[in-house]
């Protein structure tokens, strides 16, 4: 059985949402499916919610979901991998508060809380129901709570003094693992907090393998996540998005991180602490550390050594890695000499055989190089992911390189087509041709849209980028204005047709008619009666029936100058039912052999129109509707027209028929001129009617059923102001 290459849908909750998030996780992606030989395409909530909803019902591969949320799905998931942060998949919550404003459980009666998110789990949901099992509700008990969305925001509140207390996450439960995670966010005022109540531990958030995946991708994925960050492929900034150091499948605290590997980097320190955290060894190449001299530090205390806002974050690392008994890492910022400066720490127990609280190795790299280039960087290769329409990468031959979220979800097939898609298709037959940068690009029309292609040379490696932009509106605007630029002309032609038409029409008609009267009179001698016998009577059938012929051309001619010519500017007040009963009286004798009629006529306000045409309108819309209809099935057709002011005070006038009905080709093309149903319609009656509704400013519909009828609904304006109408006359 082939595998399927259905690209595996990642979702995401929304607190992974800035643009530099995006694009470590797209990064992260881009290895899964490189590994996984399938595309993983990542995907950002908008809400918590909308989470559960995806996994409720199915939807997706694979979430990264909060611990409530792996919890919650565990049971019917393939797989569960915690989040491991500082070598456990368990963590806590920690109250805390200023260090000059203690607090106590017993004292929190009153007091405000600033909380991070209803959802944030270390920043809300444990506290709270850690009270909650104390008997203490914080809606009744708390003075205040508040949402602030960030652990940062949170910290500052409580520090500013808008808050008394707040919540962090914590993966050890004493103060230096609090302080360590508090100097992530908050930097050297860390040591203004205190923690002050700790929860029981719990699992940790993570990323749930749904059964929408099969058991063999669930168990090559859980491979590789538990492996990502201990394969020493240096895959370490993987882990960046999800600040984890990596997952663990066997919620079990005993996970071992890798042993950390020196990078090089434009400043570093190394370090052996021993079992008092003082300087064993201490050397960087430079012979500085945080801007001072390294000078007889072995032996003294590491916050002597490299200062205490340099040392204090390191010292709250040790201690948490010495009662973890594994590695931890750290990243924060200082300003030396004036200069805000990015570093990342990192501490290793010493050999296996070494007992707690024996000798630590540490590291502490300075990378504010790095982190200067993150933000161009992040901007750039942001581009593929978050641009919004469908972004494609080729290889020479058309294999597919990549193809964004915005790709998989416009083209749901393309993984499966591969090259013989149309639209890559279209992309190389373009490339090949060496088509010229004048040339108009390729446009693919694909289920019900036109898509039109850029296409890119990429030269190393060597390649084709596909940009692809959904232009149907603008391709149904171009058909509209070659429509109108059609029936401009088509305009002047009639006109032109007409004015030369007319006059030779009119002394046709003026001899026939001539003519007729002429034979008619002579057929009064018995005489010449009993000369010509019968055949003087065909001669007059025959000029009976080319003055209908040339009768019917003069109404051709008189619809075509209508349908050209501007529409006359004096308009009155119409009454609408008078005008539609007399176009009612007109087709009375064709409607009476083909169907009957059913009036539903409504008290309506006038019109501002000229009652000749709105005649004229009524006249057209009623014989396409009677002439729809056979005769022998009279019994069962009724024609139904109905009178009746709008909800927005217009008056509509609806003729339905139960005749032939449209198909929705012809539909389609309803109102165009010389386009008939009727073997012997000239196609511009409904033309000419839309041509006068339009000019009156109102609305001509259409909706029909093969076998069931077609409905035409007329819209018109309420009449305005008299006097603005006798102006325009005027």
């Amino acid at each position: 059985m082939t595998p399927s290459l259905r690209p595996i849908r990642f979702l995401l909750y929304p607190s992974l949402g800035e643009v530099r998030e995006h694009v470590r996780v797209e990064l992260f992606c881009r290895v899964l499916s490189e590994r996984l030989g399938r595309p993983v395409v990542a995907e950002f909530s908008p809400t918590y919610e909308a989470v559960d909803a995806a996994l409720q019902g199915g939807q997706v591969d694979m979430v990264w979901g909060t611990a409530e949320q792996c919890d919650a799905f565990a049971p019917r998931a393939r797989a569960v991998l915690r989040a491991v942060r500082a070598g456990s998949c368990r963590y806590q919550a920690a109250l805390v508060c200023r260090a000059d404003a203690p607090l106590t459980l017993e004292t929190l009666r009153g007091q405000r809380a600033a909380w991070v998110a209803p959802r944030s789990t270390g920043g809300y949901l444990m506290p709270v129901r850690f009270l909650e099992e104390q008997g203490l509700s914080p809606d009744s008990y708390l003075g205040e709570q508040r949402f602030l969305g960030t652990y940062r925001r949170a910290l500052h509140a409580v520090l500013s003094g808008e808050a008394d207390f707040t919540s962090v996450y914590a993966s050890q439960p004493h103060a230096h693992a609090i302080r360590t995670v508090i100097a992530y966010h908050m930097g050297k005022d860390s040591a203004r907090f205190e923690p002050f109540l700790f929860t029981p531990p719990a699992l940790a958030d993570g990323i749930v393998l749904t059964r929408h995946l099969s058991e063999v991708d669930a168990a090559r994925i859980q491979l590789l996540l538990t492996r990502l960050n201990t394969d020493g492929a240096g895959l370490e900034m993987l882990m960046g998005p999800f600040s984890v150091e990596g997952f663990d499948g066997s919620a079990d605290t005993r996970y071992s991180p890798p042993v950390a590997r020196s990078t090089q980097c434009t400043e570093y320190v190394v370090a052996e602490l021993d079992a008092d955290d003082h300087c064993h060894r201490l050397w960087s190449p430079s012979g500085r550390a945080f801007g001072r001299p390294l000078e007889d530090v072995p032996g003294q205390p590491l916050t002597e050594a490299l200062g205490a806002e340099a040392g204090e974050p390191l010292l709250s690392l040790a201690r948490t890695v010495r009662q973890g008994g594994v590695g931890g890492r750290l990243e924060y910022t200082l300003r030396v000499e004036g200069e805000a400066r990015s570093y990342v720490a990192e501490i290793s127990p010493g050999p296996a055989d070494a007992a707690a609280g024996g000798r630590l190795g540490l590291l502490v790299r300075d990378v504010s190089g790095m982190r200067s280039l993150e933000e161009p960087m992040y901007r750039l290769a942001s581009f593929p992911l978050l641009h919004p329409e469908p972004l494609l990468e080729l290889s020479p031959e058309g294999a597919l390189r990549y193809a964004n979220a915005a790709s998989h979800k416009a083209f749901p097939e393309l993984m499966d087509e591969g090259s013989r898609h149309a639209l890559v298709q279209a992309a190389m037959q373009w490339a090949w041709r060496g088509s010229s940068s004048g040339e108009p690009s390729p446009t693919v029309f694909l289920e019900g849209h036109y898509w039109e292609l850029t296409v890119d040379q990429l030269r190393d490696p060597p390649g084709l980028r596909v940009f692809a932009r959904d232009v149907t509106l603008r391709k149904q605007m171009e058909a509209r204005l070659i429509q109108a630029d059609r029936m401009s002309a088509l305009g002047s032609l009639a006109a032109a047709v007409g004015h030369e038409m007319n006059n030779p029409l009119a002394f046709m008609l003026a001899n026939l008619s001539f003519a007729r009267e002429e034979l008619e009179r002579l057929t009064q001698s018995p005489r010449l009666r009993a000369e010509a016998g019968p055949e003087l009577g065909d001669v007059l059938e025959a000029l009976a029936e080319t003055a209908q012929g040339a009768l019917r051309m003069k109404h051709i001619v008189q619809d075509l100058r209508t349908l050209s010519r501007k529409p006359p500017e004096h308009r009155a007040r119409v009454e609408i039912r008078p005008v539609l009963d007399n176009a009612l009286k007109l087709v009375r004798g064709e409607l009476h052999h083909r169907a009957r009629l059913e009036r539903d006529f409504h008290e309506v306000p006038p019109v501002d129109a000229d009652e000749a045409r709105l005649g004229q309108l009524f006249l057209n819309v009623l014989l396409n509707a009677v002439q729809s209809m056979d005769a022998a099935h009279i019994a069962r057709n009724v024609l139904r027209v109905a009178v009746y002011t709008g909800e927005e005070g217009n008056v509509v006038v609806e003729v339905q028929d139960t005749g032939r009905g449209l198909p929705p080709e012809a539909l389609a093309r309803l109102f165009e001129p010389f386009v008939t149903t009727h073997p012997e319609g000239s196609g511009l009656g409904l033309s000419v009617s839309h041509a006068i509704v339009t000019s009156l400013g109102g609305t001509l519909r259409a909706e029909s059923h093969e076998g069931r009828g077609t409905l035409l609904t007329l819209s018109l304006p309420e009449a305005g102001d008299v006097e603005v109408s006798a102006r325009r006359a005027g």
